[in-house]
């Protein structure tokens, strides 16, 4: 297959997929190596297809479902599981988390933790990466898109996270 069919394979798996793909399975799939993947996502990228890179692979975006809201929080690097996890256990998605860095403005980056699996799984990876969070560039403070399938669900995320001292209230 050449690049053109490859790239369009990659785009039908990643729309019919329901999580994120990792560049290392979609490389399988194709029978090529992943650095081939990280290109192709690229091209489909600058050709108009909206994929996230998460920590758990890439993923279409699509809009999220239920209540989608913000949360401002700040807390230091130990506790960062805790967070995500007063999250998830609320029923709501972790989509992304957001920081001001004074260079560049706003930086984010795409989550999609659902669960307490994948809140493991991402400090997993974050260990064994050795890799910084990015609320150690702003001192802790950050904020995170979540979808809430209700606003009572988003009310005890922060209950939780005031609760834990990581909220950033008024």
């Amino acid at each position: 297959m050449d690049g053109t069919q490859r790239r369009a394979e990659i785009a039908r798996f990643l729309s019919s997929a329901k999580g994120p793909v990792s560049a290392a399975a979609l490389a399988r799939k194709c029978s090529v190596s992943r650095q081939i993947i990280v290109g192709d996502i690229a091209l489909l990228r600058a050709g108009g297809m909206d994929i996230a890179a998460t920590p758990r692979g890439y993923l279409v975006q699509r809009s999220p479902s239920g209540l989608v809201r913000r949360v401002a929080v700040r807390h230091d690097g130990a506790g960062m599981e805790d967070e995500l996890n007063a999250m998830v256990d609320q029923g709501c998605t972790v989509l992304d988390v957001i920081v001001e860095h004074p260079i560049y403005g706003q930086l984010t980056g795409p989550l999609q933790l659902v669960s307490r699996y994948d809140v493991g799984q991402f400090i997993a990876r974050c260990r064994q990466a050795e890799a910084l969070p990015l609320s150690q560039l702003t001192e802790g403070i950050h904020l995170h898109t979540l979808s809430c399938p209700d606003q009572a669900a988003y009310d005890r995320v922060c209950q939780s996270l005031s609760k834990l001292g990581f909220l950033l209230e008024d």
